[in-house]
């Protein structure tokens, strides 16, 4: 068997937990030493990771983090029953709503953490 879960850098450990766990509904599992917390939603888990800005990611390149809104090409989705109700939550607790879009399908709001990580909020 194999499970993915998913890594997320960020500057305020706190902060960041309290963001996922009462906008986005993830349960906290376990802290993991003093600056990760591990949640889960549903059947993935997600590591938040406390790091500082200004930090390489990787030893072999000159790219540091940066917490300001940027882009991925990789990113979360959250499948939800009410998508206005979750990005209310979203802004109450410091996090961005960026637009979104709506058909036959469902509706999807573009969103982003307090610490730039974009994902999706999705009603199928």
């Amino acid at each position: 068997m194999i499970k993915i879960s998913v890594s997320i850098d960020v500057s305020n450990l706190k902060k960041a937990e309290t963001f996922y766990v009462e906008a986005l509904g993830c349960k906290k599992v376990r802290d993991q030493g003093s600056n990760m917390v591990v949640l889960s939603v549903e059947n993935s888990d997600i590591y938040l990771q406390e790091k500082e800005p200004g930090t390489k990611p990787l030893v072999s390149s000159s790219v540091v983090r940066d917490y300001e809104r940027h882009w991925t090409p990789v990113h979360l989705d959250f499948i939800c029953d009410n998508v206005d109700e979750l990005v209310s939550k979203i802004l109450k607790l410091g996090g961005f709503h960026e637009g979104g879009d709506s058909g036959d399908w469902g509706s999807i709001a573009y969103c982003a953490d307090p610490f730039g990580n974009g994902f999706c909020v999705i009603n199928e």
